[in-house]
C-alpha cells in the first residue's frame, strides 16, 4: 500500500516537471525539467519493479537514467552551440 503512494506520488511529480517542460520561460527551465521527468521515470521503473517482484526492472531503470543523462548534454549542447559538433577553436585549422 505504501509503494502504490509512493507511485502515485511520482506520478504527481511528473505531471508538474510536464508542466514546467511545457510552460518554462526559458530553454533551459524546459531541459531541466525533462531531465527531471526522465528521473522520475527512473524512479517510477524502480519502484514498479519492486511492486512487481521483478528486480530486471532496475537494470532497466540504469540503462534509462544513462541514456537520459546523456540526452540532456546533447540537448544543452546543442541549444548552446547550434549543434552537436563541436565547436571550431581560434587555433582550428577549418576545414582541411
Amino acid at each position: 500500500m505504501m509503494f502504490g503512494a509512493a507511485a502515485a506520488a511520482v506520478l504527481v511529480t511528473m505531471s508538474l516537471a510536464m508542466v514546467r517542460a511545457i510552460k518554462g520561460p526559458t530553454v533551459y527551465d524546459r531541459i531541466v525539467a525533462a531531465s527531471n521527468f526522465g528521473t522520475l521515470t527512473v524512479v517510477l521503473i524502480a519502484v514498479y519493479g519492486f511492486l512487481s517482484g521483478r528486480p530486471e526492472f532496475l537494470d532497466i531503470a540504469l540503462v534509462y537514467a544513462l541514456i537520459n543523462f546523456i540526452g540532456a548534454i546533447a540537448v544543452s549542447k546543442f541549444v548552446q552551440f547550434g549543434g552537436v559538433q563541436r565547436p571550431l577553436g581560434e587555433d582550428d585549422p577549418g576545414d582541411i
